[in-house]
């Protein structure tokens, strides 16, 4: 802060009680440079303090400020400093295994090692590696616990040696909660301070995080949305977030809510409608009198989905709300103070009466939003819960399947059909943060237990909350034990089946499926229903809130209206319907009379203690990392043991690896559940020792290249359009017809010496923010991928890794080209590239015709392009440490 040149002379004093903060103060900014910033949105006036705390004339300059304070979106660059960085552990592992391969480097180079260190805060948080193997027991949070740190000790034993080696870094234990839910419960300050020069310096909370959903920070008023591992490690040493001024939409909530909608039916609703406006690259913000009768928790709901909705972040302003969420949560009275007193003086408060100069508004009456679900592929896919059963109708339908009218045979025995749920989980951080409906499923538990009702047996049933915090609440409303009668009992804290982790079917069910190829279900409260996502075996996934998973679980299918039919028969002859479940406005306000204060204070106050397992990790130690070569999760990467050239100045002869439709998405990319024992990194597990039971998950394995570089197109959904009916990980060799699997495809052609090219359609590389989908790409050999549109952080991911994202023009789309794989490729021109510029694709045909294309570069800031040129972040990191 220092080093600020403060050419607006915009410092001043902020007096909290006894304490005094200095502050780049805003209004001293406009004062001094004429500028009217009343208008602007409240994230562009987060960005321009966080401009005028770091102008230094070159990274940013007092032009950069200027353009920011002018309002609105634009082509100007600027750069980002966030004050703290989140991990999980799936994309903290491999990030930490750049790090410690980067000390290496940095050594190898003659320099001291202990340059690579975060110079911010960095907190991460073991949340991704928990499965369902144990459910509907008592004793399935312990053994599934167990069973997480047999199969995952390497890498807690690593990640240990990461907290010990790093300055700035801290590690969450397994077991405590879910990253985004611990961040907004306990790690978030929304005003961060900083001793510095004899002073306490205040400053806005802002973050990055390896993961997408790190936008759920977003509702109690701290900017932060995700980014890739590979551009957070960058964030962590120093290095800005490069990103042209965000245009801003606002979106203006009116009314209230309808008795019996929640907060889930909300959110799919905005991300519905936001999805069809087209959102992507956009901050989007929230305001109106609806935030009136919205409280955090619900803002969180619709913050964490932003990545749903294409969004960079969904903002929601600091007001009394906020003040009130941080005092529940255990805050302290002073920060409590400074954040009010802050965000007052700044112009961050929540004023009604400003209109604010957003790019775009858009108007929705809460009022008008019914009970939804989303799916049964994708969660911007919303539908009218009285649709359901006709929407998985028309999804079964489309295999080519008669469905049947659905029947419910009484007792255990029951014989598997399409449309039938065979996953019911209340999970994820999108609504296990949020009590009202948590609390909502335990009611609807409680009455179904009354009734006599009891779980269908061919679901699984599972409850993973996102802290500790839930299972308290919980508990103390007399609400745990109705879902533990249901087989709602605890698995574990973490992601599970939202991520994947949702563990084995019992071995009828997932025999019968196999036998019949049927298109069976999962409903989850989560954020994700990507194909291949809950479970391989699961074809038809919803996205709900956790009162309806509890009642789905109780119907065992999705193929009815459950607003009109019986969800299940009681004992006594008599149907029971959704509407007798359904808890109104006063249960759920005097079951939320039970989250107090005392129960966050008291769960956080070890929160990085971990139990006796954790603590008796034997660590390693010293400053750089002992590498293990017979290890199968941790190795280290290749990307510093040779250096490969860079594009130079063209791409010629490249080969198509694979042609891939719309909305293909980073698990696709890059898998991160289940790995299959003929595939090429079970082959490769198989080969070094590791039986199939102990695979774990892909997502485990992310400190592996060779397995991650063997999982790269590997979803067993995925469809590559060389191969047409062809479902899985496959392509097609020049001149051969026969499929073969896409890692062995990219050797051969490695051999070679031959480059690829990946060509794919809208919505190229939707949802999590996934590294290893652009460094698998890249260890391919990928060089350029050419999609009709692009996905925010996968676009700055491929470029992160040196591989140039190119965007079709001219409405120009894949099916225009008429390719078969037989084709070679050109890019000419790449020498003298700007970010941003019209390159022409050239197409050889077999028969020797050339077709020239038109695409546009989307390197799309200077800083990207310098990344770029050196081969990606992880070199220009390298030779800025070897050389400082």
């Amino acid at each position: 802060m220092t080093t600020s040149r403060d050419s607006f002379d915009s410092i001043a004093t902020l007096q909290v009680a006894e304490r005094r903060y200095r502050y780049f103060s805003l209004a001293r900014f406009a004062a001094a440079s004429g500028r009217d910033i009343d208008a602007l949105p409240i994230t562009h006036r987060v960005l321009l303090e966080n401009l005028l705390r770091a102008e230094d004339g070159e990274v940013v300059t007092k032009d950069d400020i200027l353009a920011l304070a002018g309002g609105g979106g634009g082509e100007r660059e600027i750069a980002f400093a966030p004050a703290r960085v989140l991990m999980q552990d799936f994309t903290g592992v491999p990030g930490v295994v750049d790090l410690a391969a980067l000390r290496d480097a940095v050594a190898a180079r003659g320099a001291d090692p202990r340059r690579v260190n975060p110079l911010v805060p960095v907190d991460l948080v073991i949340d991704h590696s928990v499965m369902v193997d144990r459910h509907a027991d008592p004793d399935a949070l312990r053994a599934n616990v167990a069973l997480e740190m047999e199969r995952n000790a390497e890498r807690y034993r690593f990640l240990r040696w990461g907290q010990a080696a790093f300055d700035n870094f801290r590690v969450v234990p397994p077991g405590t909660g879910i990253c985004h839910q611990i961040n907004l419960e306990y790690l978030a300050r929304c005003v961060w301070t900083r001793e510095l020069g004899g002073a306490t310096w205040a400053y806005p909370d802002t973050l990055v995080g390896t993961d997408s959903h790190t936008t759920m920070i977003n509702g109690i008023g701290v900017l932060g949305w995700g980014v890739g591992g590979i551009e957070a490690e960058a964030a962590m040493l120093g290095q800005p977030i490069s990103m042209l001024i965000p245009e801003v939409v606002g979106v203006r909530l009116e009314g209230r809510l309808r008795e019996g909608v929640t907060a889930t039916d909300l959110v799919l609703t905005i991300t519905e409608l936001l999805r069809r406006r087209g959102v992507v690259g956009k901050f989007v913000e929230f305001c109106g009198p609806g935030l009136e009768h919205l409280p955090v928790a619900d803002r969180a709901t619709l913050a964490n989905m932003a990545p749903e909705y294409g969004a960079t972040c969904g903002f929601f302003p600091i007001d009394r709300q906020t003040l009130d969420y941080l005092e529940l949560t255990g805050r302290d009275a002073g920060q409590i103070a400074l954040v009010e007193a802050y965000a007052r003086a700044q112009g961050l408060w929540r004023d009604p009466q400003r209109n604010l100069g957003y790019g775009e508004l858009v108007a929705l009456d809460l009022d008008t939003v019914v009970p939804s679900v989303a799916g049964p592929r994708r969660p911007q896919d919303r539908v009218a819960l009285d649709q359901i059963g006709r929407a998985t109708r028309e999804a079964i339908e489309l295999r080519g399947r008669r469905v049947p009218p659905a029947e419910r045979a009484g007792g255990d025995a029951h014989r598997l059909r399409d449309g039938d749920l065979v996953i019911t989980a209340i999970t994820s951080c999108t609504n296990t943060s949020n009590p009202a409906v948590m609390l909502a499923a335990g009611l609807v538990a409680q009455k179904a237990v009354s009734r006599g009702l009891r779980t269908r047996p061919w679901v699984k049933t599972s409850l993973a909350p996102g802290s500790q915090v839930v299972t308290d609440y919980l508990r103390h409303a007399g609400l745990q034990q109705y879902l533990d009668q249901l087989g709602f009992n605890l698995v574990g804290y973490g992601c599970t089946t939202c991520i994947g982790n949702s563990g084995p079917l019992p071995a009828a069910v997932d025999a019968a499926i196999a036998a019949g190829d049927l298109s069976v279900g999962a409903v989850l409260s989560g954020n994700r229903n990507f194909e291949g996502r809950i479970h391989p075996r699961v074809r038809v996934n919803w996205l709900a809130s956790p009162p309806l998973v509890v009642a789905f679980a109780l119907a065992g299918t999705t193929l009815i209206d459950p607003t009109r039919d019986a969800l299940a028969t009681a004992p006594d002859g008599s149907p029971v319907y959704l509407a007798d479940l359904w808890p109104d406005s006063a249960e759920i306000a005097a079951a939320q009379a039970q989250v107090e204060r005392s129960l966050f204070l008291d769960r956080y106050a070890q929160v990085f203690d971990g139990d006796d397992q954790w603590r008796a990790l034997a660590v390693p130690e010293g400053e750089t990392y002992r590498w293990d070569s017979d290890s199968t999760y941790i190795r280290r990467p290749p990307f510093f043991d040779r250096r490969e050239a860079p594009v130079a100045d063209a791409i010629r002869g490249a080969r198509l690896l694979a042609l891939l439709g719309d909305s293909v998405t980073t698990d696709h990319i890059s898998p991160a559940g289940s790995i299959e024992a003929d595939s090429p990194a079970g082959r490769y597990l198989r080969e070094r020792g590791v039986a199939e039971d102990h695979f774990n998950s892909y997502g485990a394995r992310r400190g592996n290249h060779e397995v991650m570089m063997r999982g790269t197109f590997a979803n067993v959904r995925i469809r590559n359009e060389l191969l047409p009916g062809v479902e899985g990980g496959h392509t097609r060799m020049p001149g051969d017809a026969a499929p073969v699997p896409i890692y062995d495809a990219a050797m051969v052609h490695a051999e070679r010496g031959t480059p690829l090219v990946v060509i794919a359609g809208r919505e190229y590389g939707t949802g999590s923010s996934r590294d290893w989908a652009a460094k698998g790409t890249r260890l391919l050999g990928v060089r350029a991928v050419i999609a009709e549109s692009f996905e925010r952080i996968h676009r700055a991911n491929l470029v992160g890794m040196g591989v140039l994202p190119l965007e079709f023009s001219d409405g120009l789309g894949r099916a225009r080209l008429g390719l078969d794989g037989s084709e070679r490729f050109d890019l000419e021109g790449l020498a003298g590239m700007a970010p941003g510029q019209m390159l022409e694709l050239v197409v050889e045909r077999a028969d020797g015709r050339r077709d020239r294309y038109p695409v546009r570069s989307r390197i799309d800031t200077a800083n990207e392009l310098r990344y770029f040129r050196a081969g990606g972040i992880l070199h220009h990191m390298l030779d800025q440490l070897a050389q400082r």
